[in-house]
């Protein structure tokens, strides 16, 4: 049901220079298979742009202004309420989850843990990046092991499967011919047939609960959920996904032969497709869905409507909640730092890290606000790529500019929206360029859609987006490759096709008054086929240049000698006697203030720290994933030696598993091995034979 996930996939050259030999045809085919659903999901997206495009474009932004006008306040407050219950049943899929590891939490933690990852996943579309990177960090920061959090999240993956399939297998058995794009083209018996599939793999899941205790993957013993769980599973998931579509069903008009399972049908049609395509909250491929199924029920208008008050709603909103909450924390917890700093000139302490868990849990939370501000950051990306669809050009407050922005105005919007998509990765990976790079664009943005005259709400979101990322500058400490390296031949190479693709969008522009976005010219404009589609792959190029170009640089590394083991010396909570009971370190990696300092060795396959970072306290937990990324490049596992108890939800959140080394001092500050749970025997065996034994460690 689960795996450890590995953390040192992107294999690099070795510093001499050698190249690994080339893929082998397995690795081809396994890696065509694993990239087949990103190309899915893009043609999805290209085929949810035309049928947008196609079905809305005679629509104004004052025909939606009148639709929404016309909605009476009890529907929004319905729709409202059923977004609550969808919430909070949702929340009973962690609960349940974490029952079935053999855990006991309350309830709030695991509704505040289900309610953070799957905003996240909702509106991100990457679970690794989101849901479970927050449940990693949150589980593991209340006592939960690695194992047991991959198990919580596989076990609510299956939760929604099973919902899923209990609902469209009734949609099957019951009204086949409700089922979008295919009621209508195949049998209904085959359609029934696959309904009754559906159902009867719930059945045996369930059944099965009463036969098989426990299952063995790999190494791996998991109890398998009881008969009882899985019913409860099946409840959960299936009335949360009912609620949720009722959300989006309550906005729209009664209308002939739609009756609320035709709705449905429609619905998990729709979402799956969004899944699929992986693109952040569904973007356009859901929307895309469900304006074509809809289409022969509703007004277009009505639809476009719905979909916007539902993606409010469920989407937004709840997004804007978790980072303001997480936001306000953190500038409240900050007092921690500014007490610590008053302490005055004294002797650097010894001894592990202590400190109060507050220092720790805004890092961890700062580190969540990196998650959200990537969802919120590719929404506003997606918000001014589907701009003009909504409120056609007329820039009226742009004075005698207003012929010249009426002409690239949009079509320099919809560009920054692309460019929003790929510093949202930047983000993803805290580099401090994007971060930068992030907040200039987001106010050029916002002084654009001014002058263009748009609704209010629409500068006001990114000015919020703007306000969510901005106090987290401590977050964003990696440097981008192209400002912390010499400049490589792959360097030049993605400035020089960057540079290529911002000349082939100047000169493939808009030459009229007519303007547009750049995927509007592409696809509709009325010139040369050969130049709409070089338009849209320059698009793409500077997409992908701009990702590669705001990738993580190398990690600095200071050497070991007699200056800085003396600035090393002078920190708080710096290990003595290195180099004597360890082997010398191969240097020291300093955090993103360089207030925080981390020796390090290498040991064979793995590059072990020693103890915690000296230094700062702010600035240890960039130093921790630093080394982290020190050995991804140098296609090595990452461990710590003799860490205190205080950081070690920042050495969960990388996978890592605490191993309690000594049992001598006192016993509330012990020391700590940190290592992957497989690696562990191995990283062992290692520091027995290279390093001095301090005391009578567990084996």
């Amino acid at each position: 049901m689960a795996e450890r996930p590995s953390q040192a996939d992107d294999r690099l050259p070795d510093e001499a220079g050698q190249s690994a030999p080339g893929p082998s045809p397995a690795r081809r085919r396994s890696a065509l298979i694993r990239h087949l659903p990103h190309g899915i999901g893009l043609l999805l997206l290209v085929g949810a742009v035309i049928v947008v495009q196609r079905e809305v474009r005679s629509l104004h932004w004052h025909d939606i202004s009148l639709a929404l006008a016309a909605i009476p306040a009890g529907t929004l407050w319905a729709g409202a309420g059923f977004t609550l219950l969808s919430y909070l049943v949702l929340s009973f899929y962690d609960w349940l989850a974490v029952r079935q590891v053999g855990c006991r939490l309350a309830f709030r933690r695991t509704a505040f843990a289900a309610f953070c990852s799957y905003v996240l996943s909702h509106n991100l579309g990457f679970s690794a990046i989101s849901g479970a990177a927050v449940r990693f960090r949150l589980y593991g920061n209340w006592g939960l092991r690695p194992f047991q959090v991959a198990q919580i999240i596989a076990f609510c993956s299956a939760t929604y499967l099973l919902g899923a399939a209990v609902l469209i297998g009734g949609v099957l058995v019951l009204e086949p011919g409700t089922v979008p794009f295919i009621g209508n083209a195949l049998p209904a018996m085959v359609m029934r047939l696959a309904g009754v599939l559906l159902w009867g793999g719930v059945i045996a899941y369930v059944v099965m609960g009463h036969y098989v205790n426990e299952v063995k993957i790999w190494r791996w013993q998991i109890t398998f959920p009881s008969s009882a769980m899985a019913v409860m599973q099946t409840v959960v998931a299936a009335l949360e996904v009912a609620a949720t579509a009722t959300i989006a069903y309550t906005f729209l008009p009664v209308a002939p032969g739609l009756d609320y399972g035709t709705f449905l049908a429609i619905y998990i049609a729709s979402y799956t497709a969004g899944l699929v395509a992986s693109v952040p909250g569904g973007l356009g491929v859901f929307d895309g869905t469900m304006m074509l199924a809809l289409g022969a029920y509703v007004p277009a208008t009505r639809i476009v409507t719905a979909i916007l008050i539902f993606r409010l709603f469920y989407y937004i909103v709840p997004l804007f909640v978790a980072g303001i909450m997480f936001a306000a924390h953190e500038l409240f917890l900050r007092g921690d730092a500014a007490l610590a700093r008053k302490a005055g000139a004294r002797s650097p302490l010894r001894g592990p890290r202590t400190g109060r868990a507050s220092q720790v849990i805004r890092e961890s939370e700062a580190d969540f606000s990196v998650a959200v501000a990537t969802g919120a950051v590719s929404l506003c990306g997606g918000l001014l790529l589907a701009l003009t669809l909504l409120d056609p050009e007329n820039w009226l407050n742009a004075g005698r500019l207003q012929p010249v922005f009426a002409m690239v105005g949009d079509y320099l919007l919809s560009l920054a929206g692309v460019a929003l998509i790929g510093l949202g990765i930047g983000l993803s990976q805290r580099v401090t360029l994007a971060w930068k790079a992030t907040l200039v664009l987001l106010g050029g943005a916002c002084a654009l859609i001014l002058l263009r005259g748009s609704p209010m709400a629409v500068p006001g979101l990114l000015l919020l987006v703007c306000m969510l990322i901005a106090p987290f500058r401590s977050s964003y400490y990696r440097h981008a490759r192209i400002m912390s390296e010499p400049l490589s031949s792959h360097t030049i190479v993605s400035l020089v096709l960057l540079i290529s693709s911002v000349v082939v969008l100047v000169l493939a522009g808009p030459h009229d008054s007519a303007g547009g976005s750049w995927w509007e010219i592409m696809l509709f404009a009325t010139r040369p086929g050969i130049a709409q589609w070089t338009l849209g792959l320059a698009v793409m190029l500077g997409l992908v240049m701009i990702v590669r170009l705001v990738r993580p640089g190398r990690i600095h590394v200071l050497p070991w000698d007699s200056a800085t083991r003396a600035r090393y010396g002078a920190l708080d909570h710096a290990l003595e006697g290195l180099g004597q009971r360890t082997p010398p370190p191969a240097g020291l990696i300093p955090g993103a203030r360089r207030q925080a300092l981390l020796p390090f060795v290498r040991l064979g396959p793995y590059l072990i720290g020693l103890g915690d970072p000296a230094g700062s306290m702010d600035d240890c937990v960039s130093t921790i994933w630093w080394l982290r990324d020190l050995a991804v490049q140098e296609g090595c596992q990452p461990a710590f030696w003799r860490t205190g108890i205080c950081l070690l939800p920042v050495y969960n959140e990388l996978g890592l598993t605490p191993w309690p080394l000594t049992e001598e001092g006192d016993p509330s500050h012990p020391w700590f091995l940190c290592a992957a749970a497989d690696d562990l025997n191995m990283v062992r065996a290692l520091m027995r034979r290279a390093f001095v034994p301090t005391g009578p460690e567990r084996d």
